[in-house]
């Protein structure tokens, strides 16, 4: 089997993907009739020639005007099963996906019309398809902290079908500290913990994500390499770093995707795995992402089968999940030389 084939037919989880960034420019247009929402845009061509970025600050302007689409639950309902089944046509067997409450929020949308709507779309597509999913709600590091014990607070009646907490949004003057005290009672409340860091902040916000939030994954953390007792630290602790290369490369993190860390971090037992970010705005899905970076890096498909694993070491299941998990990715290594 190619080596580009290797990569795409190989079972794997994404742990690293907003929803808001999935809504493709057909499925924008049309919610913007549904809802009668007035867009910039008036067809697909000008939607994508409009996602062209300089930096994070310029992606997150078009990010939250996409979301003004968003109005009911079968909004919410119809993003989230079009990227479940992108997904599983990836051979994604499992999905961690982050939404983001305050954008919606901000324009009206009541936490029913979110959550239901998302929570139902991940039901049916584990029913139809098999696929398995979790649900992360997103903070937004420039809002106060006041504001996220609010969102905390709120999310509470849908607790038991809620994985994790995490931070996002823009992180220059938004250090993770900021909501250490909003972390401590997200994790005493049971809930998984993530932070962006590292994508655009220096590697002291990695450091301070881990040892300040207690997170227990790392969304990008490209910058964590200028620290290397943190890498080491990272390294031993198995603490999960979920790279998005293609998000990396349109947003002018790196220069290109030949000098991308993800090599490097492999080559230093880091935990690494791959994912798409925001996959309508930056041109490329899972399997993307991973034959991009097979070409540019030169990766084996025993890197491949590497970052694979992690990923499901990475993901939030439960042990018999990882198991099965585990095991459909051992026998597909098994047969991938058989397969024609």
């Amino acid at each position: 089997m190619m080596i580009e084939e290797f990569c795409k037919r190989m079972p794997k989880a994404e742990l690293h993907i907003h929803l808001e960034g999935a809504i493709e420019p057909e499925m924008l247009l049309l919610l913007a009739r549904r809802n009668e929402v007035r867009l910039p845009w008036e067809n697909k061509q000008q939607i994508l020639d409009a996602y062209q970025f300089t930096c994070l600050e310029d992606f997150l302007t078009l990010f939250y005007n996409g979301c003004r689409v968003l109005k009911r639950a079968e909004d919410f309902h119809d993003i989230t099963l079009a990227y479940l089944k992108r997904a599983k046509d990836d051979n994604v067997v499992h999905a961690e996906m982050f939404l983001s409450p305050q954008s919606h929020l901000a324009n009206g949308v009541g936490w029913s019309d979110m959550l239901d709507g998302t929570l139902a779309a991940m039901e049916e597509a584990q029913f139809d398809w098999g696929i398995t999913s979790g649900l992360i709600l997103g903070l937004q590091r420039h809002r106060t902290e006041l504001e996220a014990f609010e969102i905390l607070e709120a999310s509470m009646p849908w607790r038991d079908k809620l994985l994790g907490i995490g931070l996002g949004g823009s992180e220059l003057g938004n250090p993770p500290g900021k909501f250490e005290r909003v972390f401590q009672a997200a994790k005493k409340r049971g809930f998984y913990l993530t932070a962006h860091a590292g994508e655009e902040g220096p590697a002291e916000y990695v450091r301070e994500s881990v040892e300040r939030l207690g997170i227990d994954r790392v969304d990008h953390g490209n910058a964590c390499l200028d620290d290397p007792g943190l890498v080491m630290h990272l390294a031993e602790r198995r603490t999960p770093l979920t790279l998005c290369p293609l998000s990396n490369l349109c947003l002018n993190v790196v220069d290109s995707l030949e000098s991308h860390p993800l090599r490097t971090m492999l080559k230093k037992g880091m935990c690494v795995t791959i994912n798409s970010d925001d996959p309508a705005y930056f041109k490329g899905y899972i399997n993307d992402n991973l034959v991009a970076c097979q070409k540019a890096l030169s990766l084996t498909e025993e890197d491949c089968l590497v970052m694979g694993r992690n990923s499901i070491e990475a993901a939030f299941l439960d042990p018999g999940l990882k198991r099965k998990y585990y095991d459909a990715l051992v026998n597909f290594s098994r047969h991938a030389v058989a397969i024609p």
